[in-house]
Order: structure tokens, then C-alpha cells, then sequence
């Protein structure tokens, strides 16, 4: 099933589901502009321009190359600085294909202040049908769970939209040791709710990781396309 507005999918008055997981960016939240508007923005503070478009299309092109976001058998303490090192190298990646990683003075810190502000919710917006559709679930007495390859920087981002609340679980890849579309994230999130996968449904904006993923975990799915 394809939708592209969430809160339809909120006023379903099919049989419910125990839990429904979302898919957090491209879902719940989106990047204000692009990410390569984002990354120009922050690198013109250091003395360093770059194209936007140019910064964006190199940045998915290493983002989609890179390892998953994920570190299996890993203590729970030695997560955060994985993840730092982790997107530390898909961001260097990005300036050196656009040619202008060596215009920088102090990457290193020109990249711990990029890390914090994608912490925070500035660079961040929630889609305005995501409210509502969260509100008709939690009435419905319908659990709800955050199911993404994201990393801890996302309890912090939906903690400052208020919308940690609604949800019961939040599921990420790199505490997980998995990624979407690996089943096993997917298992982990429905054992938080004690939940078989017939009972669960899941939605997300990625055809592959998101809907054919969840299907394969026998977990309903449908793919929210977003304009």
C-alpha cells in the first residue's frame, strides 16, 4: 500500500493493529531545505563555500555507499563515539568529492559543531500531518514505536518536538546492531511490545527499507510517499 499523507493512515477505521512503527526522517521529520544546504551553511562559518546541490548529491552518494549504521555485540557505552567516527568519515567523504575538504583550517571542529546542530531541532521540521495521525493512534489505545537507522541523536530531536511521548519504543539501528532492512531490527522492535509481526504494522518512506523490508518480517507495510 502507497500513501503520501499520514494522517489518512491515522483515521483508518480498519482492524487495529497492537503497535504501528514509524520510520523517523522522510516520516515523522524531514531536513529544512537540504542537507547540503545545511552543510554550506555551517562551512561558510569556517571560511569554506561550496554548492549545495553539489554538497547534497555527494553527500547521498557516500551516505548510500557507507557500511549500516550499526554495531553489533558493542557495549551500550562505546555507542555515541561509533557514531561520531561513523558519520565523521560520510562527511569528510562529502568535502573531499566536492573538492574543498583541503579549504579547510579545522575540520575536526568544523565537523563536531556540524554533529551538534543535527542534534538539535534547527536543522529539523515535523511533517504537519504527523501531529494528528500520532493523536488518532494513542486514542485508538494503539502502541506506537520509532523504528529507524538513525542514531542517539534522535531521542534528543523528538524529545524537542514533544513527540517522545506518543511513543512506547523507539528502536534505533546503531543500539540495535541492525539496520533496516535487516530483519533482525524489525525483531527486536516487536519483542519491546511483545507483539507477532501479524499484529504489527509499519510505515515508512523507503520503498526498499521501509515496505519491502517490513513486508519480509511479516509485519503489514505501507510506503509513505512524501512529495
Amino acid at each position: 500500500m502507497s500513501r503520501g499523507d499520514l494522517y489518512q493512515l491515522g483515521s483508518f477505521t480498519m482492524q487495529h493493529p497492537k503497535v504501528i512503527f514509524l520510520d523517523a526522517v522522510g516520516t515523522l521529520i524531514g531536513v529544512k531545505g537540504s542537507v547540503g544546504e545545511v552543510y554550506r551553511n555551517i562551512a561558510q562559518e569556517y571560511g569554506v563555500d561550496a554548492s549545495p546541490a553539489a554538497l547534497n548529491q555527494a553527500f547521498y552518494q557516500c551516505f548510500q555507499a557507507a557500511e549500516p549504521l550499526a554495531f553489533p555485540n558493542t557495549a551500550a557505552a562505546e555507542i555515541p563515539a561509533l557514531e561520531f567516527a561513523w558519520w565523521l568519515d560520510i562527511v569528510t567523504r562529502t568535502f573531499q568529492e566536492v573538492g574543498v575538504y583541503n579549504q579547510f583550517l579545522d575540520f575536526s571542529s568544523f565537523f563536531a559543531d556540524l554533529y551538534a546542530h543535527f542534534a538539535s531541532p534547527d536543522p529539523w521540521f515535523v511533517y504537519p500531518d504527523v501531529e494528528q495521525a500520532l493523536e488518532n493512534w494513542q486514542r485508538q489505545g494503539i502502541d506506537l514505536g520509532v523504528l529507524s537507522n538513525l542514531d542517539s541523536r534522535l531521542y534528543t530531536i523528538l524529545q524537542s518536538f514533544n513527540l517522545t511521548p506518543f511513543f512506547k519504543s523507539c528502536t534505533i539501528s546503531s543500539e540495535a546492531g541492525a539496520a533496516k532492512p535487516d530483519p533482525h531490527i524489525f525483531a527486536i522492535a516487536l519483542e519491546k511490545h511483545n507483539c507477532a509481526p501479524t499484529e504489527a504494522w509499519h510505515i515508512g518512506d523507503s520503498y526498499t527499507q521501509d515496505y519491502q523490508a517490513a513486508k519480509a518480517s511479516g509485519i503489514k507495510a505501507t510506503w509513505l510517499r512524501r512529495n
